[in-house]
C-alpha cells in the first residue's frame, strides 16, 4: 500500500484506518506541515469516543444531531468532553510528503494489514533513520476512533486492556517477527516522548519537546529546530498554560509498550490445516491452484504468485517442500502449508530436472493432487516455472467430467502431441470425480515403486506403455477407469521448447501474438539457466530487493 502510494503525483501522502473520522483540524495542520521546509512525517494517534451520537446528511457534507444542522465547533466541544487518548491503538493517522528523501532506510516488509505494528514500526524506522522530520500531530488532529469492541483485537501493544484474542493471534506474531527481522525494533522499544509535538495555542502552531522543554513557532526552517529555545513572545500566561496542559497529557498517555520483543525468536507456524486453507481458497467450483516449491525456487514462487495476483486469481496455495519455504511464503502472507510426507535435503541449488532429488520431489506433486482431490476440490496443479498471461481456468473448466487436461511435451509441430511419455505433469487441471481420483491413485502408486519421476508414471498409467490407449492424436483412456486424457493444444500452452518461443526476442510479443495462455518453461536444465531465462525474456514480476510484486 505504500509502495503503491508512489505512483500518484500527490504533494502528500495520507495512510489512515477506513473506520475512523477525521474533523477540518486534519486539513490545516497538513497545511501547516506543507510549508514546512523539510521532508517530513507526522502522525495522529485515535481519541475513542464511545458515543457519537452525530450522523451526516443526505449530502454528506454536514454533520446533524437530532435531526438538526450543527456546527463543527460545536461537534468538536462536545466530543472534548467525552473522548479518552488510544495511543496504543492501530487507527493512527499518518501523513508525509512526497519530499526527496524516503521515509527511512531499508525495505519495508509485507505487514499483513490490520493485525498490528506496522504504524508504530515505520515511525520508528522514521525516526531512526533521521532522514525525515517527524512529530506528534495527535493535539491538533482530531482522529476520532469510535467505539468497538469488535476493533479490540488489532491493538499493536501492550495496554491494561488487551483482548485474549490479540494474545494467541499468529498475524500479530507474525508482523511482530517481521518487525524485529526488518529494521531497528529488535534494538530499542517504541518511545515517543522525545518525539517533537505539534499544539495549537492561541491560534498558533508551536512544536514543543515535553523532554527538553523548548517549543518552537510556525516558521519552522531547516535544521534550525533543534537549536531555538522559547523566545520571548512566546512566554504568554495562556501559551505557556497550553504547553503545560500537552506536556501533562501526554505523561498520562504515554504509558505505551511494546509486546513481548521475544515473539520473533518463536518458531512462526500458521493455524491453518490444508483442510481448513481449502475452504478458504477455493474458488466458487471448488477448485483451487496447487504449486510446490523448495526454497531455492523461493524468487520464482513469488514471481508466479505476483502474476497469478495480477490476473486477479486467488485461489492458489503454495505447499512448501521444507521449512525455510514455509517461513519464507507465512511472511509474505502466502496461504502456504507443510506437507510432512516431503523429502529431506531438498533445498539445494542442484534439485533440477534429471537429478534423484527432482525424482523425490516430484512423486510429492502426485501424492498432495490426490489428497485434495479426495477432500473434494478440483486441482489445477501448475509448476512455479509456468508463467500465466491469461488466466488458463475457464478453459480447463470447460473440460467435463472424468477428463483430465494436461500439457505436452512434444516439441515437434509434425508428431502426434501425446505420444510415449510426452505427457507434462508440471500442468495440468484434475477434478475431484471417482474415474479421475481412482486413475491418480494408480499414478501415486506406479510412481511409488519407479526409479524415475512421477511423469513416465503419469503417461504409462494413464496411457499405457508406449501409448498402448491412445486415442487420435491427443488423446489417451485409462481402460480400468475409462479416464479421458486430453492433451492441450500446444499454441495455447506451449511448452520450453516448442516452437522456440524462448528464444525470441520478444517473448512476450511473441507468445501473446500466438495467443497463449501459459508458457512452461521447462526443457532447460539448470535453476540459474531457467531463472536467467525468466528474468531476461522480461516474464518475471517480482522484485527480489523489496520483495514486492512489480508494479
Amino acid at each position: 500500500m505504500v509502495a503503491k502510494s508512489r505512483a500518484f503525483k500527490s504533494d502528500i501522502y495520507v495512510f489512515m484506518d477506513t473506520e475512523t473520522i477525521l474533523l477540518p483540524d486534519f486539513v490545516l495542520a497538513l497545511n501547516y506541515a506543507h510549508n514546512l521546509d523539510d521532508d517530513w512525517l507526522l502522525f495522529a494517534s485515535p481519541r475513542d469516543v464511545p458515543n457519537f451520537p452525530f450522523y451526516l446528511d443526505e449530502d454528506r457534507k454536514h454533520w446533524l444531531k437530532d435531526g438538526q444542522r450543527i456546527r463543527i465547533q460545536e461537534l468538536q466541544d462536545t466530543l472534548g468532553s467525552s473522548w479518552q487518548w488510544s495511543c496504543c491503538d492501530s487507527r493512527m493517522v499518518i501523513a508525509w510528503n512526497n519530499g526527496v528523501m524516503p521515509l527511512h532506510h531499508g525495505v519495508l516488509p509485507p505487514f499483513l494489514y490490520g493485525k498490528g505494528v506496522y504504524n508504530h514500526w515505520l515511525i520508528n524506522e522514521a525516526l531512526s533513520s533521521g532522514l525525515r522530520f517527524v512529530f506528534d500531530a495527535s493535539w491538533t488532529i482530531s482522529n476520532i476512533a469510535l467505539g468497538d469492541s469488535r476493533r479490540q483485537s488489532n491493538r499493536l501493544v501492550k495496554s491494561s486492556n488487551v483482548s485474549d484474542i490479540e494474545k494467541g493471534s499468529w498475524e500479530y506474531d507474525c508482523n511482530s517477527h517481521l518487525a524485529a527481522v526488518y529494521g531497528l525494533s529488535s534494538l530499542h522499544g517504541f518511545n515517543y516522548s522525545a518525539v517533537m509535538k505539534l499544539v495549537k495555542c492561541d491560534g498558533q502552531y508551536l512544536l514543543i519537546n515535553a523532554t527538553e522543554d523548548f517549543l518552537h513557532t510556525y516558521a519552522y526552517k531547516k535544521k534550525s529546530l533543534w537549536k531555538r529555545h522559547i523566545p520571548n513572545c512566546w512566554r504568554s500566561k495562556t501559551t505557556l498554560a497550553c504547553v503545560v496542559r500537552t506536556i501533562k497529557t501526554w505523561n498520562e498517555t504515554s504509558g505505551c509498550s511494546l509486546k513481548d520483543g521475544s515473539v520473533h525468536t518463536k518458531t512462526l507456524k500458521l493455524s491453518f490445516s490444508l483442510e481448513s486453507l481449502l475452504a478458504i481458497t477455493a474458488d466458487e467450483n471448488k477448485t483451487v491452484v496447487l504449486t510446490v516449491a523448495g526454497y531455492s525456487y523461493k524468487d520464482m514462487l513469488m514471481s508466479w504468485v505476483c502474476r497469478l495476483r495480477r490476473l486477479r486469481i486467488t485461489n492458489f496455495l503454495v505447499s512448501s517442500l521444507d521449512y525455510e519455504t514455509y517461513q519464507f511464503s507465512v511472511m509474505q502472507g502466502l496461504p502456504v502449508f507443510n506437507d510432512p510426507s516431503a523429502p529431506s535435503n531438498i533445498s539445494f541449488n542442484d534439485c533440477h530436472f534429471g537429478t534423484e532429488c527432482f525424482q523425490r520431489v516430484t512423486k510429492v506433486k502426485s501424492r498432495l493432487v490426490l489428497k485434495i482431490l479426495k477432500l473434494g476440490y478440483n486441482v489445477l496443479l501448475s509448476d512455479v516455472d509456468v508463467y500465466w498471461f491469461k488466466n488458463p481456468l475457464p478453459l480447463l473448466s470447460s473440460f467435463g467430467p472424468a477428463t483430465l487436461a494436461a500439457q505436452s511435451d512434444e516439441y515437434n509441430q509434425t508428431r502426434p502431441i501425446n505420444l510415449p511419455r510426452r505427457l507434462n505433469s508440471g500442468f495440468y487441471f484434475a477434478r475431484s470425480d471417482a474415474p479421475t481420483i481412482s486413475a491418480m491413485g494408480k499414478v501415486v502408486r506406479h510412481a511409488a515403486t519407479s526409479d524415475l519421476t512421477e511423469q513416465p508414471s503419469f503417461y504409462d498409467t494413464l496411457c499405457g506403455e508406449r501409448g498402448s490407449t491412445r486415442k487420435g492424436d491427443n488423446r489417451c483412456v485409462e481402460p480400468g477407469t475409462n479416464l479421458t486424457v486430453h492433451f492441450l493444444d500446444r499454441n495455447l500452452f506451449p511448452n520450453g521448447a516448442y516452437l522456440g518461443l524462448w528464444e525470441r526476442k520478444n517473448v512476450k510479443s511473441a507468445c501473446k501474438k500466438q495467443g497463449c495462455l501459459v508458457l512452461h518453461n521447462n526443457w532447460i536444465s539448470g535453476r540459474v539457466k531457467k531463472l536467467e531465462r525468466q528474468v531476461i525474456s522480461g516474464l518475471w514480476d517480482y522484485d527480489i530487493t523489496t520483495r514486492m510484486c512489480l508494479v
